[in-house]
């Protein structure tokens, strides 16, 4: 003899009462559920790959100006230990005139104001 199973012995259309319903309802509704999670981490990782990309263009990129700025200083520290081998008199009247230019440029930039 065969065993009645979920929603078999019931009267036809009448679902609610062998309980089967119920759980198709509750598993459409996890279901969806599931979904929805699964999209908002789907869109997640996508934003997260984004994000990864432009942060390595950015590296990327300052990598490069850190090695050109690298080679300006380096050339800048050439000229400056020309500029020691020099006498004394002309590193000194080099210094006078840059803090005269600086002093200059503060006094404009104060006036401005």
């Amino acid at each position: 003899m065969r065993r009645a199973g979920l929603g078999e012995g019931a009267p036809q259309g009448n679902y609610v009462a062998s309980g089967y319903s119920v759980y198709e309802e509750e598993n459409e509704h996890l279901q969806e559920g599931l979904r929805a999670k699964v999209s908002a981490l789907k869109h997640l990782s996508i934003d997260i790959g984004t994000e990864v990309k432009y942060q390595n263009k950015m590296l990327t990129d300052m990598d490069s100006d850190f090695d050109s700025t690298g080679g300006l200083l380096g050339a800048t520290m050439g000229r400056l230990k020309l500029l020691s081998r020099g006498s004394q008199t002309k590193v000194f009247c080099y210094m006078l005139l840059f803090a005269l230019f600086v002093f200059t440029i503060l006094y404009w930039v104060i006036r401005l104001r």
